[in-house]
C-alpha cells in the first residue's frame, strides 16, 4: 500500500510537497482506511480539492508519472525526453520524487529520484523490514558523476544486475525499468505495481482514447465487464447492460504494412434498455449521456485496482457526472466485499461534499499563489 510521495520544483509546485496517505488511530476515516501489511493505518480514498489552476492535477501527476518511469522508460527512444517540466522560475534545478510503500510481506520500500529532462542525477531504493526500530538499508543507489562522465552504482547483492551493465542504463531510463527487462527478480517485482490512472504526461486521457482502452479492458476481463453493468444498473443510469464486440480491420490495399503486423481492433460498444413491457433497444454508446459514457470509462480504472490491488490515480472524478455520483464510486474502497486487496484511490474533484464525506484527514486543499501552488 502507498503510505507516500513528495515532490520538489515540478509543474506549478516549487517547494518540497508531501502527499501522505497515513492516518493517526484517531483521525475519522468513515470506512476509507486499512491497516497495511506493515502495520500502518492508511487511508483508501484521498481528494484533492481546490479552484481552476490552483494545481490539482500537478498534485497528482507525480504517481503517474512514476508508473510509467519504473516500469515503461526502457522502452523510450534513446534520444528522447524525460517528459517531466519543472516551475518555469526554476528551469535550471532539478526536479526529485520520493515515494514509500509497503509490500505484502510488510517491507517498507523507498524511492528516490532526482532529474532533469534530460537525465536521472540520482536514482535509488531502499527498503526497511517488517521490525520496529529497523532501518532502511539501500537495494541501489545510482548517481551521475559530471567529472568522470559516467554513473557511479553500489548495489546490494539482492540487486542481481552487474554493475558494468548497470552503468550503461540510458540517462533517460530508470535502473528499474531496464533491470526487469534483464530478468533481475526484484526490479520485477517493483515494476508489478498497479497504478491504473486518467493522467498521462502531457495531461488527462483524450476520451475517445480512453474509451477504446475501457472497451479493450472489458472485452478482455468478462467479470469486470458483469461488475460494470452491475454498478451502471445501481447508479440508476437508465441501463440494463453493455454489449462490446470486437471488430477485426484489414487495411486497405494502399496501406502498405510490415509483414505480419496489423491494424488495431476496434471495439463496437452499445447500451441495452429494456421497456417495461419487457422489449429490448440498443443505443451505440457515443449516443448515451456524456455522464454515461464517463462512468464506463472511470469504472475501468477502478475496478482494474479492486480486482488484484494498488492505487488509482483520478483527475476530475464526477467529470460529466452528478456530483451525488462520487460517493457510490467511493464506497467501492470502503467495503472489503469489493476491496479485498485494499486498493487505494486518491482523485481530483471540484465537489465540495466530499470533505464531509471522507473526513478532513483524507482531504487535500490546493492553492496556488504568485504562480506557485501550494497543498496542505
Amino acid at each position: 500500500m502507498l503510505h507516500s510521495y513528495a515532490f520538489k520544483n515540478f509543474h506549478s509546485f516549487r517547494e518540497r510537497t508531501e502527499v501522505s496517505f497515513a492516518l493517526t488511530q484517531k483521525a475519522a476515516a468513515h470506512g476509507w482506511d486499512a491497516v497495511s501489511p506493515s502495520g500502518q493505518r492508511l487511508a483508501t480514498a484521498l481528494a484533492v480539492i481546490g479552484a481552476n489552476g490552483a494545481g490539482k492535477t500537478s498534485l497528482i501527476k507525480p504517481l503517474a508519472f512514476l508508473s510509467w518511469f519504473i516500469s515503461h522508460s526502457f522502452q523510450s527512444p534513446r534520444t528522447a525526453s524525460i517528459p517531466v517540466k519543472p516551475h518555469f522560475a526554476a528551469q535550471n534545478a532539478p526536479i526529485e520524487f520520493e515515494l514509500e510503500a509497503d509490500d505484502l510481506d510488510g517491507t517498507l520500500w523507498r524511492y528516490v529520484l532526482k532529474l532533469t529532462p534530460e537525465r536521472v542525477l540520482h536514482e535509488a531504493v531502499y527498503r526497511r523490514a517488517n521490525r520496529k526500530r529497523a532501518k532502511f538499508s539501500y537495494l541501489f543507489e545510482r548517481d551521475w558523476n559530471e567529472s568522470a562522465n559516467e554513473y557511479l552504482i553500489k548495489r546490494d547483492d539482492d540487486f542481481d544486475f552487474s554493475p558494468t551493465e548497470a552503468k550503461k542504463v540510458r540517462p533517460n531510463a530508470s535502473l528499474i525499468s531496464t533491470a526487469a527487462q534483464y530478468g533481475v527478480e526484484v526490479a520485477q517485482r517493483l515494476v508489478g505495481t498497479q497504478v491504473a490512472s486518467n493522467i498521462r504526461q502531457l495531461g488527462r486521457v483524450d476520451p475517445d482514447s480512453g474509451f477504446r482502452e475501457a472497451s479493450e479492458f472489458y472485452h478482455e476481463n468478462a467479470a469486470l465487464k458483469q461488475q460494470m453493468e452491475t454498478l451502471l444498473r445501481d447508479l440508476d443510469l437508465g441501463l440494463y447492460g453493455v454489449e462490446i464486440r470486437k471488430l477485426e480491420r484489414v487495411a486497405p490495399p494502399e496501406m502498405r504494412l510490415p509483414d505480419g503486423m496489423k491494424l488495431p481492433p476496434q471495439y463496437q460498444v452499445v447500451g441495452v434498455h429494456t421497456l417495461s413491457d419487457g422489449s429490448r433497444h440498443v443505443l451505440h454508446m457515443l449516443e448515451e449521456s456524456s455522464g454515461t459514457r464517463t462512468a464506463f470509462t472511470q469504472l475501468s480504472y477502478l475496478l482494474s485496482v479492486l480486482a488484484d490491488g494498488g492505487i488509482a490515480v483520478i483527475d476530475e472524478l464526477e467529470s460529466d457526472m452528478h456530483p451525488h455520483m462520487i460517493a457510490p464510486l467511493l464506497d467501492l474502497f470502503a467495503s472489503p466485499n469489493t476491496n479485498p486487496h485494499n486498493a487505494q484511490i486518491i482523485f481530483t474533484s471540484h465537489s465540495i461534499e466530499v470533505i464531509s464525506l471522507l473526513g478532513k484527514s483524507q482531504v487535500m486543499l490546493v492553492e496556488k499563489n504568485d504562480c506557485v501552488s501550494e497543498a496542505w
